[in-house]
């Protein structure tokens, strides 16, 4: 990678700079010790769920960061690191990283960047236990939803104790 061209270091800044901008979540690691199968692996079970891997130089990865989210992580640019960049869900992104880090030791978690805040690793496996988007709209819905059926099924008791005291009543008219 020392011998990379201008224009090709120009290309992967750029390409790096519009996944920066474009992204939901990035997760930082140190990779040193895994070997190339190793690293194959954790591309094919984050490429799984639409996300990304990358192992970048730290000078192209600072430049890349300059103008876009990432740019608060730059701290975070020293030793050999690689990108994991999720468009769609952090939270399955950290999970993914996370729960091939624990497989493998070797992948050392170095922080990450989530909707546009940095993290911590501790912050970034507190986020891993969050449950997933989806989940997290469904509770929200049924907190939505639960007062206005408590509310319909008030109204319907009261118009059906309504309709049983018509009902009596016309009964007691009838019986005179």
């Amino acid at each position: 990678m020392n011998n990379l061209k201008k224009e090709e270091k120009t290309r992967i800044i750029s390409e790096l700079q519009d996944k920066f901008g474009k992204a939901k979540g990035i997760v930082f690691t140190d990779y040193r010790g895994l070997n190339v199968e190793e690293i194959t692996g954790l591309r094919n079970s984050l490429r799984s769920v639409a996300v990304e891997y990358k192992v970048v130089k730290n000078t192209l990865a600072k430049r890349a960061a300059k103008g876009t989210p990432v740019e608060v992580a730059k701290d975070i640019f020293s030793g050999p690191i690689g990108i994991a960049v999720g468009f769609d869900d952090p939270v399955l992104l950290v999970k993914k990283v996370l729960e091939f880090s624990k497989a493998n030791n070797k992948l050392e978690i170095k922080g990450g960047v989530v909707e546009g805040s940095i993290c911590t690793p501790e912050q970034i496996k507190a986020i891993s236990e969050l449950p997933p988007r989806e989940v997290l709209l469904a509770m929200l819905v049924g907190a939505m939803q639960s007062p206005l059926s408590k509310m319909a099924g008030l109204l319907n008791s009261t118009l059906t104790q309504f309709m049983y005291a018509m009902e009596a009543l016309k009964n007691k008219k009838n019986e005179n």
